[in-house]
């Protein structure tokens, strides 16, 4: 993240809506409740607001929770999640240093888009369990696509497709980048069936059937990782299909 750009977003948009009295003259009608609106126009805060909310998603994934809970009227709430966001900003290198051992983070956002994308307004919304679930869903979908199949998912998916075996009529083989067929390239592709196994068998169908026990968030972060893992080894393979001609 460009994070000079992002805070002079953010203070453009804390600025546009800073709620202000407006002007006044003799023989105007006095209110007696709040009659502050907000500095920039409607319009200009709208068009702003379409950035701003990108910027919140990286910067304080959860801040949209905030919209359902409070009076989001004169665009209050977004200017609370920017006046936070702006802090985590310029405090974020001072805040791992003296809170953790400033060790490398995982960024959701960083994550193959299989994994990230179909898991993200569920994670915004702070159902983590279901996110890391839809994103397994997503990966298997992919897969199938990849290899044009839907009689078979998920681990015994995996397993047919990166098995050692030659394609057969309309059950195409992935082979990760760089596979010259060698011991190395066997081993690595029986470990990319295992991971799915372990995925679907640890992680993803325990999600299913108890939906109702939520995940805490770091440790659904870390789930979501390793659906990202095999989502780039199935996106960086090569498709091998039956040779008709054979």
């Amino acid at each position: 993240m460009d994070y000079n750009w992002a805070l002079a977003e953010l203070q453009s948009f804390i600025d546009l809506t800073e709620l202000v009295s407006p002007p006044y003259t003799p023989g105007d009608v006095l209110y007696l409740g709040d009659d502050r609106v907000t500095r920039g126009k409607t319009d200009e805060i709208i068009k702003n607001a379409q950035v701003i909310e990108q910027i919140l998603d990286r910067v304080i994934p959860t801040w949209r929770n905030y919209l359902e809970k409070r009076d989001n009227s004169r665009w209050q709430v977004h200017r609370q999640a920017a006046l936070r966001a702006v802090s985590e900003i310029e405090h974020r290198e001072e805040i791992a240093e003296k809170l953790g051992d400033n060790a490398p983070q995982i960024s959701a956002a960083a994550l193959h888009p299989w994994a990230w994308e179909s898991a993200r307004s569920l994670w915004q919304s702070g159902h983590y369990r279901a996110a890391v679930q839809a994103a397994a869903i997503k990966l298997n979908a992919e897969t199938q696509n990849k290899v044009g199949r839907r009689d078979v998912s998920e681990k015994d998916l995996f397993w047919q497709c990166y098995g050692n075996d030659d394609p057969k009529p309309g059950k195409a083989r992935l082979r990760p980048a760089n596979d010259d067929g060698g011991k190395t390239a066997s081993s690595i592709r029986r470990g990319i069936a295992s991971l799915a196994e372990g995925l679907y068998a640890a992680i993803r169908n325990p999600a299913s059937h108890d939906p109702l026990d939520e995940s805490e968030e770091h440790i659904a972060l870390e789930q979501l990782a390793v659906v990202s893992v095999l989502a780039r080894f199935v996106d960086d393979s090569a498709v091998i299909k039956w040779d008709t001609h054979s």
